[in-house]
């Protein structure tokens, strides 16, 4: 109950019920959100860097084959180019659908084997991918 003090201030009883300790919550979601932002922005200069060496410069995709890849994989500029492009667009897509699939799975179940398939497929791609990257050998023989 409310009561009144001498100077005519509104003064507030004790609630009765104890107070529960503030919970612990870590701040995954939010570096997730800043995750996506500066993935995006590195992505964004990545995949133009990209589309504009292999498709505009020097005659566009008629010179990409075999020995154009080799060529350049054989710099470990365009490796690690790559390579950061791929985790960057896989970790970033992967942060995307966790977060639809939190929004839209109503069972507690779907959503934990959603996240189970979409964990285990993002860790093949990333792994397959970066072994591709590393052990290409560009003197196969034919």
């Amino acid at each position: 109950m409310a009561t009144t003090a001498p100077n005519s201030s509104l003064v507030l009883d004790k609630p009765h019920a104890p107070r529960r300790p503030a919970a612990r919550r870590s701040n995954f979601e939010l570096y997730a959100w800043l995750f996506m932002r500066l993935s995006g922005l590195a992505l964004i200069v990545l995949v133009l860097g990209h589309l504009f060496i292999m498709n505009i410069l020097d005659g566009g995709v008629h010179r990409i084959n075999f020995a154009f890849v080799a060529g350049r994989w054989s710099s470990p500029f365009w490796q690690f180019w790559d390579l950061a492009m791929l985790w960057l667009a896989q970790l970033h897509g992967g942060n995307g659908l966790r977060t639809v699939i939190n929004d839209y799975a109503r069972k507690d179940t779907t959503r934990f084997w959603l996240k189970m398939l979409l964990y285990t497929s993002m860790v093949v791609i990333v792994g397959l991918g970066t072994l591709v990257i590393f052990t290409f050998d560009p003197n196969i023989s034919r």
